[in-house]
């Protein structure tokens, strides 16, 4: 981060606040029941504070055992060009490599350009080996 005036937190973000970021971020909308329901599975997540407010934030889910998934990392654009989203990914990678079992699979989706942060902390494109897939539930 370059400046003093943030700080990250290890908590998960409250409704109002996932809401808020995804929707500030650019990232696709879920219903208020759906946020409430998926934060639930949350196994650890970084917020950004800038004073009180939550500027910024990351998710990892997952089975607690076997696979993982980082999700949701997002900083509001007035606050974006400043480290923020490599800082949620070094706290976000610091409990994967304390936290969770050696063996664990942890993947994610890129989008580009963001693929060139998270090479920075070790991940890689899978393809040809394996390609992500989706399905939205209509």
């Amino acid at each position: 981060m370059t400046s003093s005036d943030y700080r990250v937190l290890a908590r998960h973000p409250s409704v109002e606040d996932y809401m808020r970021l995804r929707a500030a971020g650019g990232l696709s909308a879920f219903s208020r029941d759906a946020a409430s329901i998926g934060l639930k599975g949350t196994r650890f997540a970084a917020l950004v504070m800038h004073g009180d407010k939550v500027v910024g934030m990351g998710r990892l889910i997952g089975d607690g055992g076997c696979f993982f998934q980082i999700v949701d990392i997002v900083v509001e654009p007035e606050h974006q060009g400043k480290g923020l989203g490599k800082a949620i990914m070094a706290a976000l990678m610091e409990h994967v490599k304390t936290a969770l079992p050696s063996s664990a699979y942890v993947s994610l989706i890129a989008d580009v350009p963001a693929n060139k942060l998270y090479e920075q902390f070790g991940f890689r494109e899978t393809a040809p080996k394996s390609l992500g897939m989706a399905f939205k539930v209509p």
